[in-house]
């Protein structure tokens, strides 16, 4: 039942040796995880991870593993009668058709939708499940958790199930991407070669010795060669949208930002959701303690610099459109506002969107955003990077 768990842990970069993993095994055999997952994850955590630049890969092994794992009562094993009421309740999550969820219609405008929030909240007295008003669990309300509705307010749901929700009002953790990624597939390989192509571009400061040595038994006398430097003068602000509907495309931004992180002298990264608004952050684990004002981004980094954006742009339009609008705070200005301001302020600009380019069409909020980046949004792909260098000259 284990072994996928070190072949996951070995795949994701943990070293993991025999004797350690012999070491869990007896660990487990002595109780020493109360027989819990959380008992386990604890226990495999401290066996297993010697260095704390494992620990993230840990926990996408584990994740990987046991995700959707559920800790069973005993009783009820043998008495079906005893299993926990939460879990039944979610058996009452509405399986809608697609002309059932045609007919639930939204709120019509974000205003519309704050008031009925507040107006529910100064209303509700207790629980409720499986309506179209209150705020509750399963159903159509706009309000509430495991429901669905085109326009709604998400609360006390873990992770995203409709890609809806135009407020998220839970805290949620994201984590960095990872710029030791290995390049694992073919035409990540070959976008590399375009990005180290790019960077080379510039004054030729690096001694060629190859052709230093090549001209030189061509003429008989030494002629020193010269070439552009390999990590050269060419600079990049690189902004990657984190978390939510982003976790479909971790492994191949991972992948990207490891690539740029090997070939640019000059790159400097920050992290949005969504939309960029008023703050960014360069840790996910300090993203709401430890935000940079974008407004310091945006006069500290000169025109020069070549501007990538890397996000799947799929969220409400609220988010872009409306002051207030953001899934997760109160912003009082519009997402677009700052997106035309990060624009403006670096001509050379350019949006890699991992979503498939033959989907974009059925997302509002992509066109939303490819016409506020003047059309300079690319898929992220072999032939959307060449392009990308192209228009970022």
């Amino acid at each position: 039942m284990f072994l996928p768990f070190l072949d996951n842990l070995r795949r994701q970069g943990v070293p993991v040796s025999l004797r350690e993993w012999l070491d869990l095994m007896e660990g487990m055999g002595a109780r020493l995880d109360d027989r819990t997952v959380a008992g386990f994850y604890g226990l495999s955590r401290l066996v297993l991870v010697k260095d704390e630049r494992h620990l993230d890969r840990f926990d996408r092994a584990f994740a990987q593993t046991f995700s959707g794992l559920e800790e069973v009562p005993v009783e009820a094993l043998l008495d079906p009668r005893a299993l926990p009421r939460e879990w039944l309740e979610k058996l009452a999550e509405g399986l809608l058709t697609e002309a059932e969820r045609a007919q639930v219609a939204g709120s019509g405008s974000f205003e519309a939708l704050m008031d009925k929030l507040r107006q529910r909240l100064a209303e509700q007295q207790g629980r409720h499940q499986g309506g179209n008003t209150w705020i509750g669990t399963a159903g159509t309300s706009p309000f509430g958790a495991y429901g669905y509705n085109p326009e709604g307010v998400r609360i006390g749901q873990e992770g995203s199930r409709h890609r809806r929700a135009v407020k998220v009002w839970d805290r949620r953790e994201f984590r960095d991407f990872d710029d030791r990624a290995e390049l694992g597939t073919r035409n990540i390989k070959v976008a590399l070669k375009r990005l180290r192509q790019w960077a080379r571009h510039g004054a030729a400061e690096e001694l060629d010795l190859p052709g230093t040595i090549r001209a030189t038994a061509d003429h008989g006398y030494i002629d020193v060669q010269t070439r552009p430097e390999r990590r050269n003068a060419v600079k990049v602000l690189l902004f990657l949208d984190v978390g939510g509907s982003m976790d479909d495309h971790i492994r191949v931004v991972d992948e990207l930002f490891s690539a740029a992180r090997a070939e640019f002298k000059h790159m400097h990264h920050f992290y949005f959701h969504n939309c960029l608004y008023e703050g960014v952050w360069t840790d996910n684990r300090r993203r709401w303690e430890a935000q940079t004002p974008t407004w310091d981004v945006l006069h500290r980094f000169g025109r020069d610099y070549k501007c990538i954006v890397v996000g799947d742009a799929s969220m409400s339009p609220y988010e872009i459109a409306v002051p207030g609008g953001a899934s997760e705070h109160w912003n009082a200005e519009s997402g677009e506002v700052w997106l035309r301001r990060l624009t403006g302020g670096f001509p050379d600009h350019v949006w890699l969107n991992p979503v498939p380019e033959a989907q974009w069409a059925h997302t509002q909020s992509i066109g939303m955003v490819g016409e506020v980046f003047e059309n300079r949004m690319l898929p992220l792909t072999l032939d959307g990077l060449t392009r990308a260098m192209r228009l970022l000259g």
